[in-house]
């Protein structure tokens, strides 16, 4: 059977369960076991998608259509096992399956209740991820399973009840228990405190449930004397104490650090699972690219929830994987779609060497967005739209340059007279049941000789949507007459994918988001074509102003379109 890793968090939140999840993933990986992942979520909403940004972070997207938390981003990252709907489960999904069935009767006429039928559910849940089979027909070696929240939640008390009953019924040495913790230091009194590590670790026991290893997130080194300290009142061997210090230059050093403290050959070690060393050769060299960039690039990122970090998590991450692979250092800019509408794109965008403006739902801040990608297309700089970007992008071409007067999504204004953004007949027949969005994996067929298909090195590709609306055909004409090129359609030519701009250096927007397809040893093939462009970008700029003052250098503005 599988083995089964429980990862769990203490004293605060965000202390990075998922990052150390993906982490041990990967480096199980690394020694050739087959690794699937999966995160447990204590909140009651059936899944993120209908969950504010700011509230939640970004809705993270899966081939079949699941909309996802972050958390499965970073396993995706960093892991090469499938995900799928089995891999995300929230209380809300639970509570869902366990009413529909008291409903059809599967219990029978017994009362229902928390234990033993939340938690029997819980465990299927668990159980099923572990019979799943990858393309190769192979089933999971090692199934990690994370569970929200915090220790001591009201929330995530079925979840822990859940897993300290699965471990009794798998057996001993088919299951580990691993702790995320977080070790403060204390300025004033210039030490590190472990009394937070105890009263976590003792909140677990109360439940039942035993750590066999501490990762204990801290500022500065855990010396042997608290090393000891911890083990001793946490009732754990002291190799087992692991120290995960924060990482100031990059997240993707931290499955190095783990490994330098044994974690994954002591997890391997106690599910009794005989591996070689990892061979991390290709990470160490990621981590060398990063340290010893050639070039020094910085790109604009407009959006609406620019203000909150995770909300465009993948972005950035994609960004910096396509900065890995040209070895640029990137200096990414946050900057709200709303500030642009204020204090123009001018002032907000200048010195920027590339533009990308994301994806959003809701009316707030699309002036803006339409502003910094017509500032991007008339002065020649590099820009990519994602899903709203796109559509942003057309509502932009079509006012501006086919003089489309007034031109708009009909998702902003139901009354523009030129609705060249709107739902397809065959949507507007569902609006009443829901199910207007697509969602998931769909195919796309790419122009020869196009951009975005120079990008791929091939012209079908598949990506994953989380739209509405979509290009209106009946204006393809204009569009295509006027100099706008639809690089991408679905293979039955009905739905636009992708739109670019010949001859402009790099002006390329895309209805799916390709951000959720990127890794950090294989940037997106999009997101490394628009840093490329970025950094030729730089390259042009710093010729220019090397040049003598007198050389009639040509203006750096360039109208296109």
């Amino acid at each position: 059977m599988a083995k089964h890793i429980f990862v769990t968090g203490g004293v605060v939140s965000s202390l990075g369960k998922g990052l150390t999840s993906a982490s041990v993933g990967m480096l199980l990986e690394k020694r050739g076991l087959s690794v699937r992942m999966q995160k447990l979520d204590p909140y009651l909403n059936v899944d993120p998608g209908t969950m504010s940004p700011y509230q939640h972070g970004e809705v993270y997207v899966l081939d079949d259509g699941s909309e996802t938390d972050l958390d499965l981003g970073h396993y995706e990252r960093f892991t090469s096992g499938p995900l799928t709907r089995d891999s995300n489960y929230t209380t809300g999904q639970i509570y869902l399956s366990v009413i529909e069935k008291e409903r059809r009767g599967e219990f029978l006429g017994k009362t229902v209740q928390v234990i033993p039928h939340v938690t029997g559910e819980i465990q299927q849940c668990i159980a099923r991820l572990a019979e799943t089979k990858d393309s190769s027909g192979r089933k999971p070696d090692v199934v990690i399973t994370e569970i929200g929240g915090t220790v001591g939640d009201i929330e995530s008390l079925p979840f822990m009840e859940a897993i300290r009953q699965f471990a009794l019924t798998a057996g001993k040495g088919n299951c580990l228990f691993m702790h995320l913790t977080l070790v403060p230091y204390l300025k004033a009194a210039r030490e590190l405190k472990t009394k937070p590590t105890q009263h976590s670790v003792g909140l677990l026991r109360q439940i039942g449930i035993q750590p066999d290893i501490l990762v204990c997130r801290c500022e500065q080194p855990i010396g042997r004397d608290d090393r000891e300290k911890i083990a001793l009142f946490c009732n754990v061997p002291v190799d087992a104490v692991i120290e995960e210090r924060d990482k100031d230059f990059s997240i993707y050093e931290v499955p190095l650090s783990l490994v330098e403290n044994r974690l994954d050959a002591q997890i391997c070690e106690r599910l009794g699972l005989d591996t070689p060393e990892p061979n991390l050769d290709d990470w160490h060299d990621l981590l060398n690219r990063l340290r010893r960039p050639d070039h020094e690039i910085s790109i604009a990122v407009v959006g609406k929830y620019a203000e909150h970090r995770d909300a465009y998590k993948s972005i950035y991450e994609s960004i910096d994987h396509a900065g890995i692979h040209h070895k640029a250092q990137i200096r990414i800019g946050r900057i709200r779609s709303e500030d642009v509408e204020a204090e123009g794109p001018e002032r907000l965008l200048s010195g920027y060497d590339g533009v990308l403006v994301p994806g959003g739902f809701g009316e707030r801040g699309i002036e803006g967005k339409v502003q910094a990608i017509r500032w991007a297309r008339e002065r020649g700089v590099p820009f990519f739209g994602i899903c709203l970007g796109m559509q942003c992008a057309v509502v932009e071409y079509g006012r501006d340059v086919i003089g489309l007067e007034n031109a708009h999504s009909t998702e902003f204004d139901k009354d523009t007279p030129h609705p060249v953004i709107c739902l397809l007949d065959e949507q507007r027949d569902v609006t009443d049941k829901g199910g207007t969005m697509r969602l998931g994996a769909q195919p796309a067929v790419l122009a020869e000789g196009s951009l975005i298909a120079s990008c791929y090195g091939k012209e079908e590709v598949s990506e994953r949507h989380r739209h509405r609306y979509e290009f209106n055909n009946q204006y393809r004409q204009q569009y295509e007459a006027n100099g706008m090129r639809f690089g991408g359609t679905s293979p039955d030519g009905k739905l636009v994918e992708a739109v670019e701009i010949p001859g402009h250096p790099w002006f390329l927007a895309v209805q799916y988001h390709p951000e959720f397809k990127s890794k950090p040893i294989a940037a997106q093939p999009l997101f490394a074509g628009f840093v490329g462009a970025a950094v030729a970008h730089r390259k042009r700029r710093n010729e220019r102003a090397a040049q003598p003052a007198d050389s009639h250098q040509p203006n750096e503005t360039q109208h296109v379109g």
